[in-house]
């Protein structure tokens, strides 16, 4: 059932990077219940950032569902909200309310921009995030115009992952003091410790993976497909060189005034041949030169076959539970659940019935 089995989990309904957390710690073996509102409907069973946990039902501003959802996190071992900053104050369970009737509760909170100042109670997006830590900046592509990312890093990796992180630490710091404690997550915060690398080596010109290297960037073929082509490395650099057809004349890969000379000569070469030549000819020859998949491709490729990097759920192909546990290993993710259809069974399952 996962590392995780015999932890239970609240979870008070939000937005996408609590929900996130909440699905990694479903995955690892958690009983994760989510407190939804009453008359919310579900987005289906396939929803991967609902799968793997039950659902109660309760309007948190009437006094009897309030009681019967504190009776349930009393009985939890971590409670995860993702609610705009002094809500759950205002509803009664902020952390304090539970300091004396659990001293125990781990309880996760993840928001925007922190808890406290200006910024606090400020809405924003992925995008937003990851401006104001630096991020976007930093992926100005060759016309230097910064372009976000296809997938919500702040959201999910800063977000969601440094809220479950945290969780983790404070249950392992709990086995050996047996006090719970508040974790504060903000999106704002992970994202600028995401660049914590990459920060350090843009102060240094010749670290190419945030600049715009010739050999660390993407080319499109002859079919409109493209390549990734990562090919640092001198020994990389020199099969992709040969492989590519190019002589001695190429210009010096070190000086960078001379990268987009470089850069013209590898997109006419690619351009030369589709992309399924280029990926025949670069599995023969590792140059770090791999296909850019889009994800129906993905989930064929050999490479996260060979891992089982996605499972069907509910009909649906969707990413498989990470990382993997040779003793403990994750079960296969189940269908999310209809909003309310455990509201009966969870208070007696866990013996909080009020």
């Amino acid at each position: 059932m996962g590392p995780l089995e015999g932890v239970r989990v609240v979870e008070l309904a939000s937005g996408a990077p609590c929900a996130f957390a909440a699905t990694v710690l479903a995955d690892l073996g958690a009983d994760v219940v989510r407190v939804d509102r009453p008359g919310e409907g579900g987005s289906g069973p396939a929803d991967p950032l609902s799968r793997s946990r039950r659902s109660v039902t309760a309007d948190l501003k009437d006094p009897g569902d309030a009681r019967r959802v504190r009776a349930l996190v009393d009985r939890a071992d971590v409670l995860l909200e993702g609610l705009r900053p002094g809500t759950c104050e205002r509803l009664g369970l902020g952390p304090d309310s539970f300091t004396e009737s659990h001293p125990g509760l781990v309880y996760a909170r993840l928001s925007g921009w922190g808890r406290k100042g200006d910024w606090a109670r400020r809405p924003g997006h992925d995008i937003s995030f990851l401006a104001l830590s630096g991020l976007l900046d930093a992926d100005a592509g060759a016309a230097g115009v910064p372009a976000p990312p296809s997938t919500y890093l702040s959201t999910f990796a800063g977000g969601g992952l440094l809220q479950v992180v945290g969780v983790l630490a404070a249950l392992h710091e709990r086995s050996r003091s047996g006090r719970g404690q508040v974790v504060d997550a903000a999106m704002a915060d992970g994202a600028a410790l995401l660049d914590v690398m990459v920060r350090q080596w843009r102060e240094n010109p010749g670290n190419v993976t945030v600049t715009d290297a010739p050999y660390y960037t993407v080319y499109a073929c002859q079919d409109g497909r493209h390549v990734a082509v990562g090919a640092i490395e001198p020994r990389f650099y020199e099969v992709l060189v040969t492989q590519l057809g190019l002589g001695d004349d190429l210009p010096d890969r070190g000086d960078e005034s001379a990268w987009p000379r470089l850069r013209e000569r590898f997109a006419r070469a690619f351009l030369g041949r589709p992309r399924d030549h280029w990926v025949k000819v670069f599995t023969e020859n590792e140059a770090c030169v791999v296909p850019v998949l889009d994800r129906e491709e993905a989930a064929e490729h050999p490479a996260l076959q060979d891992r089982a990097a996605f499972v069907e759920v509910a009909g649906r192909l969707q990413p498989s539970p990470a990382p993997r546990f040779t003793r403990t290993p994750a079960a296969t993710p189940r269908p999310a659940p209809v909003p309310g259809a455990d509201t009966v069974l969870v208070p007696r399952d866990w013996g909080a019935a009020v």
